[in-house]
């Protein structure tokens, strides 16, 4: 597996957990915090896809590939810092 198509779920995490964090104002980890939980999420988000076969895991960088990792990432890790953003706040009650 190329490098190339983590590197991209991870980043793509990352702007997605900060959108997510901007959108749930209550739930949000602050900007470091929204960035971690979205690359969490990313990173897993992207493997899953991969795993169904709807990325690009035979390592060809084509448009189609590069969209599905960055939609990929983008969605695990905005649900992952809503995920944890929801437990975090119903801890704290």
């Amino acid at each position: 597996m190329s490098i190339l198509p983590l590197i991209i779920q991870l980043v793509s995490g990352a702007v997605g957990g900060n959108v997510a964090g901007s959108l749930m104002k209550e739930s949000s980890l602050g900007t470091l915090g929204n960035s971690l939980a979205g690359i969490l999420g990313g990173g897993l988000g992207g493997q899953v896809l991969g795993m169904l076969g709807m990325a690009a895991s035979s390592g060809s960088m084509d448009l189609a590939g590069i969209l599905s990792s960055v939609a990929g990432g983008g969605v695990g890790g905005g649900i992952a810092m809503a995920v944890i953003g929801m437990i975090r706040k119903a801890m704290a009650k």
